[in-house]
């Protein structure tokens, strides 16, 4: 019996192509295996239909063919096309709406190559992974701007506003691939976490608002749902620390959930740079302090006073002065600290005057 395409996906037969998407995109959510493990036959059976209903109503070429001639001739049953070798002069192609038809050459004398229904799984896979209003949300931000990885979407709840997007290999091929690992589960959508210095020094939480995508079990249509995760930034965390969450994204089709993985990024600060567990920083001494003496106070990371001072040497230029247990937390051991390392530089000044040139020669000795 010749099936027809448009039952199959509960269209009419003037359906649009936005309609026939959309119908495609309900009837394959709801047959999927993965979605009806009781009768896994049964849906697979169904699954392939409405699949190549959707090849050959989605073609405008293919279509037009099965608008004229059916399932039969779509499939090579009706005679010889143009050039063709069935030997009778078949129905012609011409005059079809949507234009002329080309034929794909087989052999050295050409003609029309029968429809073969694709794999299944591989119009799933690709009609899911074009993104848009066929497929699933695009993963945005705390600015909600899509991200074209995909995922769900997420903002911070502290004010720190949006997230920059992370590197890593290329986002649309990630996305893809994410989708053809079905029905296995898909892997971790990844997103920066930029966390400043100081909350790497003392520890901090951090709320995070996720939109997700879930799938409606009655109409198979993807809705929208808020979560809050919170991150517990430990003391003396390094970058590229990565907190998971398992099940917090996307829903997939194949009855998987997608897990969302931050991974920490440290905002520079202005004073200090991290190496290690160490803390480096920069402090400027005109010559003069610097031949006689200085005093100067540092604020550290949580806010206490360091006094650093040097009454009794000549500083030189490019010196450095080790400050013991005033670096970044240790992990995992967060009472022990790295150390604080200082370096000096020396600001000479541009020009001096005679009297001050010959004072200089007066009090210092010639090298």
């Amino acid at each position: 019996m010749a099936k027809d395409y448009y039952q199959i996906l509960g269209i009419t037969r003037d359906a649009t192509d936005d309609q026939i998407k959309k119908a495609y995109r309900t009837m394959a959510l709801k047959w999927h295996p993965d979605r009806n493990k009781d009768t896994t036959e049964a849906a697979g059976h169904k699954f392939k239909e409405v699949s190549e209903a959707y090849e050959v109503l989605s073609d405008k070429n293919k279509r037009a063919i099965y608008d004229q001639y059916g399932e039969e001739g779509l499939k090579g049953g009706m005679g010889g096309g143009p050039g063709g070798g069935g030997g009778g002069g078949g129905p012609g192609f011409n005059g079809f709406p949507g234009g002329s038809f080309s034929f794909t050459s087989t052999g050295g004398g050409g003609g029309f190559r029968p429809f073969t229904p694709s794999n299944a799984e591989d119009i799933f896979s690709q009609f899911f992974s074009a993104g848009g209003k066929s497929g699933f949300s695009s993963f945005h931000t705390g600015g909600m701007s899509p991200d074209p990885m995909g995922g769900a979407t997420y903002m911070d709840m502290d004010g720190m506003g949006g997230f920059p997007f992370g590197g890593g290999g290329g986002p649309r091929s990630q996305r893809h691939s994410r989708v053809h690992h079905s029905p296995a589960s898909p892997p971790p959508a990844q997103r920066p976490l930029r966390v400043t210095l100081e909350e790497l020094y003392t520890g901090a939480s951090k709320k995070l608002k996720v939109t997700r995508r879930l799938i409606d079990s009655t109409t198979g249509a993807m809705r929208p749902a808020e979560k809050i995760l919170v991150v517990d930034v430990k003391k003396g965390w390094k970058p590229g620390t990565k907190v998971k969450f398992a099940g917090a994204g996307d829903e997939y089709p194949n009855g998987h959930t997608q897990d969302i993985e931050f991974i920490l990024e440290e905002r520079p600060h202005p004073v200090f740079k991290r190496e290690g567990d160490n803390l480096t920083m920069r402090l400027d001494l005109p010559l003069v302090e610097a031949l006689t003496g200085f005093t100067r106070t540092v604020k550290t990371l949580d806010e206490r006073t360091l006094t650093l001072t040097d009454e009794g040497r000549v500083v030189r230029p490019g010196q450095t002065r080790r400050i013991l247990g005033e670096g970044m937390p240790i992990k995992n051991t967060p009472d022990r600290k790295g150390d604080l390392i200082v370096e000096f530089r020396v600001n000479f000044p541009a020009t001096l005057t005679a009297d001050q040139k010959a004072a200089v020669k007066a009090s210092l000795p010639a090298y």
